[in-house]
């Protein structure tokens, strides 16, 4: 009989009931996101319980974190797919599957009696394995640009084909390449802004140069402003200093409360001059210009935009160059910000406020059109996903072939590995190198192919010497990866090896499941 030692709503899973438990939750998440995997992936819709918001996607990290989860393995591999999400941008699917498949070969090796620690082992001896492969298949063409383009194009249209965009993967790949080498070797997205806009088709999205602000003009003020001097400013721009919560006037005639307002007047006016005094002719305010304000600014012949909230105004300083200001008496001090053209645009029924020829020239704005917010949306997550991979590309350049070329390859350095291995620890060499081949075996089942015929036939052609073998996911058949141009981030498919592995090695050493006893609320 076993002593309970815990608080009485404790519970302790033991050894096989808490690897089961494991298993069973991890499994089920990685059949979960599988079906999205691929250019002939599914969606997935997803509908908020408390606001009933509606979101259609395919991308991995986005389901998994919008999924209310009970089991522990499940949320170790949410985090996985985020770390990925964070790191790399893309590939959140992929890492989960491979992670819940490494797990589904460890089930079966413990059946076998194999011991964790055993398929740890081998785990580990099968991961590096798998990686010297890949990296020796790694291509590095950013000296040639031509040709370094032609590859970010490639990496593109690679990770929009198992999105949304796929029907329209050359011409956002393009744009998403262009917006990413604006940006000169930085990896910081800021700079590249995207806009929603419902209306009109996918294709009408444009990439911009500049900034859009999402934004109208003050009253009174011209629609277009050449050479703009721009001052960014974070300051309370209305008149009644005195209403602070809860503070009393008391006056005896009218009189005084007319004079009570002019001094409140003068003080402005005092400030708006100590604005003008900059030299500007563009006053850009995070919180609201009351209309006695704007209209001085106006006659000073300077444009104002008010309540620019603070994504905005963030990055109208890091785009123009000028700093955010919230006091105005040191106008030496103040760094302002410049761009050539400020000027007022139509986006399908609203206006917005465009800044070209920034001093940052590697800004620059994604205007995306859809016919349903939810489309836009999952534009807006596909285009996410191409801009931050490409942005990783630009600084760890080298490439390597998708379709399920790397996996394959992978698998078969794998299973030379296991030849030289003896003892048990060779049976979870070759699991792994088994996990490897499901990746494309999904790939070809969620297009309806027969995944076991196209497999094997992929694994033939790399035994045969074809290292760039893969699957062609439109004609259901072998074909070379290189001549089709499917290809991904060396950093994209390393970082899921390595995730996954982890995850399913720190997964596998689970024996005891604790669940510490609910807090007892007091009673009031």
């Amino acid at each position: 009989m076993s002593m309970n030692i815990f608080g009485a709503e404790a519970t302790e899973e033991k050894a096989e009931n808490a690897r089961l438990s494991s298993f069973v939750g991890a499994l089920a998440l990685g059949d979960l996101v599988k079906s999205t995997l691929g250019p002939k992936g599914m969606n997935k819709i997803l509908q908020s319980a408390s606001t009933g918001e509606v979101n259609v996607t395919n991308d991995g990290a986005t389901i998994l974190k919008a999924i209310q989860l009970d089991n522990a393995a499940a949320k170790i591999l949410v985090n996985i797919s985020k770390v990925q999400d964070d790191e790399v941008g893309d590939g959140t699917t992929t890492v989960c599957v491979l992670a819940a498949e490494l797990l589904r070969e460890a089930e079966k090796l413990i059946a076998m009696k194999i011991h964790p620690q055993t398929i740890v082992e081998g785990y580990r001896i099968a991961s590096d394995a798998a990686l010297k492969a890949l990296e020796k298949a790694a291509v590095d063409h950013s000296a040639d640009l031509t040709q370094f383009r032609e590859d970010l194009f490639n990496i593109a249209r690679t990770t929009l084909s198992s999105k949304v965009l796929s029907q329209d993967k050359d011409y956002f790949a393009n744009l998403a390449v262009d917006a990413v080498l604006r940006l000169k070797g930085s990896t910081d997205l800021d700079h590249i802004q995207v806009i929603k806009k419902v209306g009109e088709k996918l294709t009408d999205s444009y990439l911009d140069e500049g900034f859009i602000l999402d934004k109208t003009i003050g009253i009174n003020c011209p629609k277009r402003l050449e050479n703009a001097k721009i001052l960014i400013a974070n300051t309370s721009m209305d008149t009644d200093k005195i209403k602070i919560f809860g503070a009393r006037v008391k006056v005896d005639s009218t009189g005084k409360l007319a004079e009570l307002e002019r001094a409140e007047r003068e003080k402005m006016k005092a400030k708006v001059e100590a604005i003008a005094a900059h030299g500007i002719n563009c006053f850009v305010n995070r919180q609201l210009i009351y209309n006695y304000p704007e209209s001085l600014l106006a006659d000073k012949g300077i444009v104002t935009i008010e309540h620019a909230d603070f994504e905005g105004v963030e990055r109208l300083s890091l785009v123009t160059g000028g700093e955010i200001a919230s006091t105005f008496d040191a106008p030496e001090k103040v760094k302002l910000g410049h761009c050539e053209l400020i000027e007022e645009i139509m986006i399908g029924e609203d206006k917005l406020i465009k800044f070209s020829g920034v001093a940052a020239g590697e800004a620059c704005t994604v205007v995306l059109r859809g016919s349903t917010s939810q489309m836009v949306d999952e534009a807006e997550r596909s285009l996410h996903d191409a801009l931050s991979v490409l942005s990783q590309t630009v600084k760890e350049t080298r490439v390597v072939l998708g379709g399920g070329c790397s996996e394959m390859l992978m698998s078969c350095a794998v299973d030379e590995e296991a030849r030289r291995i003896t003892g048990k620890k060779a049976i979870a060499v070759e699991a792994f190198s088994r996990a490897l081949r499901q990746i494309p075996t999904i790939l070809a089942d969620n297009a309806g192919f027969d995944s076991s015929d196209l497999v094997s036939k992929l694994r033939a052609a790399h035994y045969d010497g074809q290292t760039d073998a893969g699957l062609d996911m439109n004609e259901g058949k072998i074909a070379s990866m290189n001549t089709l141009g499917v290809t991904e981030s060396y950093k994209l498919k390393r970082q899921v090896v390595l995730s996954a592995s982890e995850a399913a090695e720190m997964i596998l050493r689970v024996d005891d499941i604790l669940r510490a006893t609910p807090r007892k609320r007091e009673a009031a």
